[in-house]
């Protein structure tokens, strides 16, 4: 479980799983690219309140591969930040193959 939070309440946990799950659906709503495999070309670490993320992408030829990339670290970027409330400190992706 990562911590995202702790309060006089008790800790804010997330799974492993779940920031997966997270991070696959918003790479997902981006036109032309998907994570190639997601229990090998996906890591999400979050430690401090500081997310950094790792995906291995599949392309679709002729999308721009700079553009895709980019429009996918913003999504996902958005995406824990808006739902899990960490900075992000890194969207590092990586595009490993082009799919006809």
């Amino acid at each position: 479980m990562t911590i995202l939070a702790r309060t006089e309440q008790g800790a804010i946990e997330i799974s492993e799983a779940a920031l997966s799950q997270l991070v696959l659906r918003a790479a997902g709503q981006v036109e032309g690219g998907r994570v190639r495999k997601p229990r090998r070309g996906l890591h999400v670490d979050v430690a401090d309140g500081r997310a950094t993320v790792s995906l291995e992408l599949a392309a679709r030829r002729g999308v721009p591969l700079p553009d895709l990339a980019f429009e996918i670290q913003e999504t996902v970027a958005g995406a824990l930040e808006r739902m899990c409330e960490v900075a992000v400190a890194a969207v590092d992706v990586s595009i490993e193959e082009i799919e006809s």
